[in-house]
């Protein structure tokens, strides 16, 4: 076995480790160096979803702390608290600052690695899919046109990942439902149009009556996910 090999196989031996410890930015090093060390080659179906536990997991830390840090800091508004509202802010920043550079992380690895060498359409899809859910990530706390930027490449992203679906993998379909009930979501939450959503995802559901009352239940879900947004 060549070092090159050796190196990428204990890289994912590593990532495997630290994910039974629940070392997640560890897992997260280890599974860039595989990504950078395949260069044309694209990476394994086992690796991809390594590399995906990995960055959920860092982000959806990040991400949790954010919404009760943001609360808290309503909540502290609501009372006339200025003091520790600015102190919430400034804490609320520290974390804002750790979600753009998870984000900004996997999405430079997507733009220079992942996507180029996606050499199927499952593979293809499951990346921009990725890369739509790390912008949306980027608009949950972005303001002014960050936000709107971050908004743009998110449905810009997954509109690419519908593109490159094929109708005849049937494999796909519940890839594809991901990411158009994601791209439905942004849609809702950041533009409230709610037909918007629906025409994305009606075309792939009707396919099925399972996926379709799936379909019904998760609008339901917007809608009152809409109310508290709103």
């Amino acid at each position: 076995m060549s070092s090159t090999g050796s190196t990428r196989e204990e890289n994912v031996y590593m990532a495997k480790l630290a994910e039974q410890a629940e070392r997640y930015e560890e897992m997260v090093e280890f599974m860039e160096k595989v990504v950078k060390a395949v260069n044309v080659e694209e990476l394994t179906v086992e690796e991809r979803n390594l590399l995906s536990v990995a960055y959920k997991n860092v982000i959806g830390a990040r991400r949790a702390s954010w919404r009760i840090i943001s609360s808290i800091e309503q909540k502290e508004e609501s009372k006339g608290n200025g003091d520790h509202v600015a102190i919430i802010k400034e804490y609320r920043g520290k974390i804002e600052a750790e979600l753009s550079k998870i984000c900004d992380g996997i999405l430079s690895l997507l733009e220079s690695h992942l996507i180029p060498s996606a050499s199927t359409a499952e593979s293809k899809v499951f990346y921009l899919k990725m890369k739509g859910d790390y912008h949306r990530y980027l608009a949950e706390f972005k303001t002014g046109v960050e936000r709107k930027e971050a908004a743009e490449s998110t449905l810009l992203a997954y509109k690419s990942a519908q593109l490159s679906y094929d109708g005849r993998i049937l494999l796909l379909l519940n890839l594809l439902l991901l990411t158009q009930l994601d791209s439905g979501l942004l849609l809702t939450s950041l533009f409230s149009t709610t037909k918007s959503s629906t025409h994305l995802i009606v075309p792939a559901i009707l396919q099925n009556r399972l996926l379709m009352m799936q379909f019904q239940s998760w609008i339901l879900w917007v809608r009152n996910l809409t109310r508290i947004v709103h």
